[in-house]
């Protein structure tokens, strides 16, 4: 504030004070957002302290990816109950957009998770492990169903993962009944996701704890019959005997390496001894 001005701040005191550039004030001024308090006769802009407050009100809302339009219907009709009404619409956006940030961490997290378990993991390896249960969300029943019909299912499953909010990085996968492993197992019976636990809202459906047998297939599925044989031979070695579904899903996709021959398909058989 200078001693000519007197309680006037120069526009570039108000910039300054706004942390912002000064034709960012002309431009406001221009379209009659924000128009200085004051104009002398050489055509120089003073602005007052209570405009600081405005213009904090419009970084707020421009924040809020509020249009410059609609900021200055505002601020042209202003009054204290349409400040309380605009807030109160702003305040639900934030809700929306806190939630969908929450969303999109919870998917970097697993998504990290996931790929650095799959740099860890020796792909050539079968194992036998007791794993923990696991709730899963489950397309409805895609038995028998033509290469037309699951690339339908799938689309309405991925539609419906994303409605409900259960997109938080894990992927979908497949599950092949008992009696198709040996002979048909493309042939799967359902789609599914890993969920989270507490969904009461949903129905979900609990991969109970036990013995499963994991393998890793590498490339397409039209090879994965291949390690699904040395896998049922690994079984058959250990003296283990399939006791219920398997469930396939990949480790390694189009987002993380570059081709269809490089991706890597978790296979995971529940046995018993």
């Amino acid at each position: 504030m200078t001693e000519s001005t007197g309680k006037y701040f120069t526009t570039g005191e108000f910039a300054d004070l706004c942390n912002v550039k000064k034709q960012t004030l002309f431009h406001y001024d221009e379209i009659g957002l924000l128009t200085p308090e004051l104009k002398n006769d050489k055509g120089y802009r003073f602005y007052t302290y209570q405009q600081y407050e405005v213009y904090s009100v419009i970084e707020l809302l421009k924040n809020l990816d509020t249009p410059l339009k609609e900021i200055k219907a505002f601020l042209t009709n202003k009054n204290p109950a349409e400040l309380t009404a605009l807030l109160k619409r702003k305040a639900e956006d934030l809700e929306q957009k806190r939630t969908e940030l929450a969303r999109s961490q919870r998917i970097i997290e697993t998504l990290i998770q996931q790929t650095e378990a799959a740099l860890a993991t020796d792909y050539g390896q079968i194992r036998l492990d007791f794993l923990p249960a696991k709730p899963l969300y489950l397309s409805k029943c895609i038995t028998g169903c033509s290469d037309q019909e699951f690339l339908r299912a799938l689309s309405d499953f991925s539609k419906s993962i994303n409605q409900l909010g259960l997109n938080t990085g894990y992927p979908i996968g497949a599950i092949t009944p008992k009696v198709s492993i040996h002979d048909d197992y493309l042939n799967y019976s359902h789609l599914y996701i890993q969920a989270e636990t507490g969904r009461t809202d949903l129905p979900i459906k609990l991969r109970e704890a036990g013995l499963f047998v994991t393998a890793y297939h590498i490339g397409s599925e039209e090879t994965i019959h291949e390690t699904v044989e040395k896998t049922t031979s690994f079984i058959k070695d250990q003296k283990l005997k399939i006791k219920g579904k398997a469930f396939s899903e990949y480790l390694l996709d189009e987002i993380s390496v570059s081709g269809i021959d490089n991706y890597v398909t978790r296979i995971q058989i529940e046995v018993e001894k």
